[in-house]
């Protein structure tokens, strides 16, 4: 296993250990937007369990992330002209 960066987050009120290569600021942010990601889907369904809000925090992000790719693609393109 790799000896990279640890750090502690809190998300969604349960504290995790993050390994890996990044540095803590930026996995902090990581934690941030995902905790602040299901506090938002939280308020707008209270009647779903961790797992479910888990899964469709998980859906809302990959969503913006491929939003935020295709954006991308379309400014090179445009760059490229």
């Amino acid at each position: 296993m790799s000896n990279g960066n640890r750090t502690i987050v809190h998300i969604y009120g349960q504290q995790y250990t993050i390994v890996g290569e990044e540095d803590p600021g930026h996995v902090n942010r990581v934690a941030s937007i995902v905790d602040k990601k299901m506090r938002e889907i939280r308020h707008q369904s209270n009647n779903l369990d961790a797992k479910q809000l888990a899964v469709l925090t998980s859906v809302n992000i990959t969503s913006d992330y491929l939003k935020l790719q295709e954006r991308v693609r379309q400014l090179e393109k445009q760059k490229e002209e």
